[in-house]
């Protein structure tokens, strides 16, 4: 039942057509309406299911917005089915299988509708429908915003959906509609999706954003154009193509983004031109699989808000980048596995603060006339397999230019590496590369930098002003080592010129390059700094009774050394039942440490593997120390060489992994550290003769890493806690630091340091252990200060500590 009236202008030609009727319902009215009629309906709300079938128009009252709803207890509220005009409704539904606006046939146009429903889309095309609407809203937030469906189309112009709990707009079917100077935003699934064979989007001047999921998704063949438009602000990727998807963007903006920017697979294609994208929390664009391919020009990426590479080609992709910039990323261009491929023209890669360009896992990379500036490393062809050329490059302002390690094998022609710290050309490991006609300049390091005998070629090469000199060819056997043809350098100690078919080697002592590069996060074994040489000796240099005896001269910890001397006493025993020819009883030597920091967990973990070593469990009983950051690389595969790597170097000894929980955290997502998590467990079973492995940390945190990975709780034998320090056993602590220091404690002292250890607030600032040792170093600082102003001090001027040394409670 109407709430109004609905006047039907007729526009017929003869006199008797040419009047007006009201109306008590819309059906009515569009039963006694001709084609080109006028429908007007006042004010109300109508509780009927219009159904359009002529070409009328059919419009609210002009000057009241909203006055007229079409409000259906169920159905749908308005269907068309001929190129009609209905202008200025609100329209309301409640349906969940049905749409709120369907469009079926014809061309109709749709002009400043309202349609705030609960349906399963707010706007429906389907078929032949060819609409045009225009300053329509959507608020729907059951369902899809605009769905266009079954070969359907139209124009959407000056459109927004303002909610959707699906997608903003779905395109599937083979329809293909057009929207121009649209928004949609606060939507529940994707901004923009089109999927299926010959379904098409075009979208011109538009905005999507605060989406929950993916701004824009083009899958199953679907393809997609969209000009001057812009994506930010959503819970995933910015745009996803999958599946033979095929997606242009021009002129867009692309940014604010806590997943990838853009992410492409399964042979989809991209092509972008003049496309910014930026503030991307994982890769600006990443691109997989074998027919995936990226083709962008004059684009710009830059401001990653994340820890991963700006450009990520794997799986046997291809990338393209023409007249590009890439800048404030961490890593800019990574391309890894055979098959994968990225080109590179005329662009520019700065200000990374890792590495410009990487090349592993045989994939290849081609820079032609571009430019490196500010980044750790230049580019760095990893490992066998991987190559390339760069030709006529510039690389400036790096720690290293070029790395070439493992076997790889590019070819570098007409590059300039400009000031770098350390080399610019560093090949190790295997590397071969050939270098023609390159050139190094104001090198902090060396020019050409190669060890390990590695067969590289220098053809025209030329140094100048670099600091330990221009060429430095270490470690070659006779008949091994580069090959150099008519190279030269300014400096004394480089290569004569025009040597040809011969290995050099400089007299001057060569430090390992990779371990002395600051801030390089390492991907594989030998970026790897090696252990330190008193780490790992060869055998132990005690017996048990002594470290034991180690253990039990620490301040404090009663009942860590029980339990330490209740595991070696089974150990021990279980040897001798074995020598008796008797079962000896499992013993799980893995261990779980968990305590404040400070609270001596490294110390005993080391003396934990001496005792091992010493019963002859162990083959050296050296401390590996790592946490997260060792183990957890920055792409898929990087965790599990780190790992594996960490594992070897503790071949022998004591793995300790410290903060163990920051592995999986809570809100893990997307996180790699479960793939350490899953590599250690595996290795810990393949390998558990050969490594014990004792991870640490917070009690809480450790408590709760275990419940949440079973199968590593299940690998460890005990949890011993390691309790907080207590007032007296700090002040014990500085009693041996002044000992062992040769100071001592004047009359009053030791009131003062157990006065102090007590009124210590036991928040952040309280390191335990650190704590006392910290506080002994403030008060020798602030006894130097008193002394030297003595003109001549006596031996208690230079050794008695008094209350007043001691530091302000912070």
């Amino acid at each position: 039942m109407a709430q109004g009236t609905v006047q039907v202008t007729h526009t017929g030609t003869s006199r008797w057509r040419r009047r007006t009727g009201e109306y008590a319902s819309l059906a009515a009215a569009l039963e006694a309406a001709a084609e080109g009629d006028v429908l007007t309906i006042a004010p109300g709300t109508y509780r009927e299911n219009l159904v359009v079938q002529r070409s009328v128009t059919l419009r609210g009252p002009e000057g009241l917005p909203g006055s007229v709803r079409i409000a259906p207890v169920d159905g749908v509220p308005l269907t068309v089915r001929a190129s009609a005009v209905v202008q200025d409704l609100h329209v309301e539904g409640q349906d969940a299988a049905a749409p709120a606006v369907l469009v079926e046939e014809g061309t109709p146009e749709l002009l400043d509708l309202r349609i705030v429903t609960r349906s399963a889309a707010g706007v429906e095309v389907r078929g032949r429908a060819r609409p045009t609407v225009r300053r329509c809203t959507v608020d729907n937030p059951a369902g899809i915003g605009i769905a266009v469906a079954d070969g359907g189309g139209g124009v959407f112009e000056d459109c927004e959906v303002v909610a959707a709990g699906q997608a903003g707009v779905a395109v599937t079917g083979g329809a293909h509609p057009r929207l121009e100077r649209c928004r949609v935003h606060h939507t529940s699934g994707s901004g923009l999706s089109a999927t299926g064979d010959n379904s098409a989007l075009e979208a011109v001047g538009c905005e999507i954003y605060e989406v929950r999921g993916n701004g824009v998704q083009i899958t199953a063949r679907a393809s997609a154009h969209l000009t001057d438009c812009e994506v930010h602000r959503t819970t995933a990727d910015g745009v996803t193509l999958d599946t033979d998807a095929v997606l242009t963007l021009a002129d867009c903006r692309i940014h604010d983004i806590p997943e990838n920017a853009v992410d492409l697979r399964s042979r989809s294609v991209l092509t972008l031109t003049r496309t910014t994208v930026r503030q991307f929390g994982r890769n600006g664009l990443s691109v997989w699989d074998p027919g995936t391919r990226v083709d962008a020009n004059q684009c710009e990426i830059f401001d990653s808000t994340g820890d991963y590479p700006a450009v990520w080609v794997s799986d046997g992709a291809t990338a393209v980048l023409d007249a590009c910039r890439v800048h404030d990323v961490p890593d800019a261009l990574f391309v890894l596995d055979r098959g994968s491929r990225a080109d590179v023209v005329d662009s520019d890669l700065s200000q990374v603060r890792n590495t410009a360009v990487s090349v592993s896992d045989g994939a290849t990379a081609q820079l032609d006339d571009c430019r490196i500036k500010d980044a750790a490393t230049g580019a760095w062809f990893r490992d066998h397999g991987s190559g390339g050329t760069l030709n006529n490059c510039t690389v400036e302002g790096v720690q290293t230019g070029v790395i070439v390690t493992k076997g790889a094998d590019p070819t570098v022609e007409r590059c300039t590496v400009d000031s770098p710290a350390e080399a610019g050309f560093y090949v190790s490991a295997g590397g071969r590369g050939t270098f023609l006609s390159c050139r190094v300049t104001d090198s902090g390091g060396y020019g050409f930098h190669v060890i390990d005998g590695c067969r590289t070629t220098l053809r025209r090469c030329r140094t100048e002003r670099c600091s330990r000199g221009g060429y430095e060819f270490a470690d070659a056997a006779p008949g091994s080592g580069p090959v150099v043809e008519d190279c030269a350098s300014d400096e004394s100690v480089g290569v004569r010129p025009a040597a040809r078919e011969t290995a050099l080697q400089s007299s001057l002592p060569s430090a390992p390059l990779l371990g002395a590069l600051p801030g390089q996060r390492p991907t594989v074994p030998e970026e790897r700094p090696a252990a330190a040489p008193e780490a790992e000796p060869e055998e132990p240099a005690r017996d048990s009774k002594d470290v034991m005896g180690e253990l039990d001269a620490l301040v404090g910890l009663e009942s860590v050394k029980r339990e330490v001397r209740a595991l070696t006493d089974m150990i021990e025993v279980g040897r001798r039942r074995q020598r008796a020819g008797l079962k000896a009883a499992s013993v799980k030597r893995h261990l779980v440490f968990t305590g404040s920091p400070g609270t001596g967990k490294t110390t005993v973990a080391r003396l934990y593997g001496e005792i091992l070593a010493a019963l002859g469990v162990l083959e050296k009983g050296h401390l590996v120390e790592v946490s997260r950051v060792d183990l957890v690389g920055e792409h898929i595969g990087s965790t599990a060489i780190r790992t594996q790597e960490a594992f070897q170097r503790a071949h022998g000894g004591v793995l300790f992994i410290d903060e163990a929980y920051a592995l999986s955290p809570e809100d893990a997502g997307r996180d790699f550290g479960k793939e350490a998590i899953d590599t250690l467990v595996k290795l810990m079973e393949d390998h558990r003769d050969a490594v014990v492995v004792i991870v640490a940390g917070y009690t809480a945190e450790m408590e709760r890493f275990l419940s949440v990975n079973p199968g590593v709780a299940s690998r460890f034998s005990r949890t011993i806690t390691f309790g907080d320090y207590g007032p007296e056993e700090l002040l014990r602590i500085v009693e041996q630091q002044a000992e062992e220091h040769e100071y001592r404690l004047a009359e009053g002292t030791t009131e003062a340091l157990l006065k102090h250890f007590t009124e210590f607030p036991k928040g952040p600032a309280f390191g335990n252990g650190r704590t006392a040792r910290q506080t002994f170093e403030a008060m020798v600082e602030r006894h130097a200060g008193r002394v030297a102003q003595v003109a001549d001090p006596s031996t208690d001027d230079l050794t008695l500590l008094y209350p007043e040394d001691l530091p302000a409670l912070p």
